[in-house]
């Protein structure tokens, strides 16, 4: 399937462009929501003394890059819905004795006796017994819709970085939504079910390898998709990391001057 540029392209610049609005607003509108993070800065006397851009950006940094993190969790998703049919949860039976394989399974890999594999879905796979109904929540849920029969189950953060704890959490999730889907209606014959970490960007640089051990020590190379190989996933095509990146470089400037708005702002007040 081809790639759709001006659909990505669309998507970007209204996103983006209405990220840029809001994020001026919640520090320079009439509300001005975010203003005290600003002003409480200039009341540290040890920033204050670098000048009027560094409290303002000392004070941004941490809001922006949280909150353009939501933003492009929100593009992802609605590039992904062109191809995919997009679900945040399945529902159906998870067998205790795969609630015990699951806990195996992580503590193996938490005490270092096995690496991830991902033929490890089948070891704690089993079919509906002794079971409990639930309704396991994930990121995402997609099937593919130009072949029904892929369908992907998607823990994704932004940045990537993960605690041993959070780590180990992710993969619990996703083992049990694979147990669960595969037993509920949504499963078809001839379904074939993966299971991916996911991360916007790579935090190393595109070119570099990502070594996040804590996410490593719990998912197999097939099991994480980096910066690249997550938006050319998401877009469905090998050219998509490079559409979406070209497109925000071109609407970027919506969101800077933005910022240098906010800096003006405050640095005149």
């Amino acid at each position: 399937m081809s790639l759709d540029y001006s659909f990505i392209d669309h998507i970007v610049e209204t996103e983006i462009k209405d990220f840029a609005t809001k994020f001026k607003s919640d520090y320079c509108g009439g509300k001005a929501a975010k203003k005290k993070n600003i002003l409480n800065k200039k009341n540290n006397i040890f920033i204050a003394a670098l000048g009027d851009e560094v409290i303002v950006y000392s004070a941004l940094m941490r809001s922006l890059d949280s909150s353009l993190g939501n933003r492009l969790e929100k593009i992802a998703k609605l590039i992904a819905e062109k191809n995919y049919i997009v679900q945040n949860g399945v529902e159906g039976y998870i067998p205790v004795a795969s609630i015990n394989a699951i806990a195996e399974l992580l503590d193996k890999y938490h005490n270092h006796s096995k690496k991830p594999e991902c033929d490890d879905l089948e070891t704690v796979y089993r079919e509906r017994g002794e079971t409990q109904l639930t309704h396991e929540v994930s990121d995402y849920f997609l099937t593919l819709r130009s072949d029904p029969h892929q369908k992907f189950l998607v823990e994704l953060k932004i940045g990537g970085d993960l605690d041993n704890k959070k780590a180990e959490s992710e993969k619990r999730s996703l083992l049990q939504q694979y147990v669960v889907l595969r037993n509920s209606k949504n499963i078809s014959e001839g379904d074939i079910v993966k299971i991916f970490f996911c991360t916007a960007y790579n935090k190393d640089g595109e070119d570099e390898l990502w070594k996040q051990e804590r996410v490593r020590q719990f998912f197999c190379d097939s099991e994480i998709k980096v910066g690249r190989d997550f938006w050319n996933f998401f877009c469905n095509s090998p050219e998509g990391y490079e559409a979406v990146k070209n497109s925000y470089f071109k609407h970027a400037h919506y969101l800077k001057t933005a910022l240098k708005e906010i800096v003006t702002h405050f640095a005149t007040s």
